[in-house]
């Protein structure tokens, strides 16, 4: 089998609503995507990744720290839209989306996603990671149920399983959210209308269970902390401060 190209996008909007201009927030002496994108090309699977933004400011800080840049327009709906809106510029098998406000990844976080490809029945792959005793009952950290093969079974808000008996399973596993897509099935998810599990529990992972297309999830080497607000943001710097320090 040919080996399969690769391509790594990181969509990076400027007008987030709870962190302002949270992906050119510098975190540790660089902005946050720069962490992001030097995570994802140092894992040597992805040629290239690219930054995907509407922005000109975005697109300036990126190319002045040489990171490549797909422009992409202003009316995408989420990262998913913009993802394939580069899957229409850049010729690759897989795309992966990584979130460009994770300035916490490592390379070691894309060798277990992207080994799931091995499988040929996989279309689509996400990554989780034990979750941590704080984020269990927390509905901003998602879980996941999966199969004995992998396959997510569902994955929610809501502290799934239900522990009905209270005897203390301590087997909850936190989504984290990056995906890689074969390009059939970014385009059929591109192109679906948005579900009603979806519209309730605001995931967008939701319309691909609903439409029958499988995800596969993959174990992650270590959580990650997603910067939504100032204190997130304070908290993935003293983690790069340190890893700086140990390195």
């Amino acid at each position: 089998m040919s080996k399969l190209r690769i391509a790594g996008v990181i969509p990076a909007r400027l007008s987030s609503t709870r962190l302002a201009r949270k992906v050119l927030r510098e975190i540790a002496g660089r902005p946050m995507v720069d962490w992001v994108w030097r995570a994802a090309a140092g894992s040597g699977l992805m040629d290239p990744v690219v930054v995907a933004t509407d922005s000109d400011e975005v697109a300036e800080v990126c190319l002045a720290q040489g990171i490549p840049v797909a422009m992409t327009s202003a009316n995408c709906a989420s990262g998913s839209d913009r993802v394939r809106e580069v899957a229409r510029q850049i010729e690759a098998d897989i795309y992966v989306n990584i979130q460009g406000d994770e300035p916490t990844l490592t390379p070691e976080f894309f060798p277990p996603l992207m080994g799931l490809f091995d499988r040929p029945e996989v279309q689509v792959a996400t990554l989780a990671v034990r979750c941590p005793a704080a984020d269990i009952a927390n509905p901003h950290a998602v879980k996941v149920v999966t199969a004995q093969d992998g396959k997510a079974l569902y994955f929610s808000r809501a502290t799934i399983p239900h522990d009905r008996d209270q005897a203390g399973f301590a087997g909850y596993r936190k989504h984290l959210g990056i995906y890689a897509y074969r390009k059939a099935a970014l385009e059929r998810f591109a192109e679906l209308p948005p579900g009603w599990l979806e519209s309730v529990e605001k995931l967008e992972q939701l319309r691909l269970l609903e439409a029958g297309i499988d995800i596969y999830v993959a174990a992650a080497p270590a959580d990650t902390i997603g910067v939504d607000t100032e204190e997130d943001l304070q908290r993935a710097e003293a983690l790069l401060l340190e890893r700086s320090e140990s390195s």
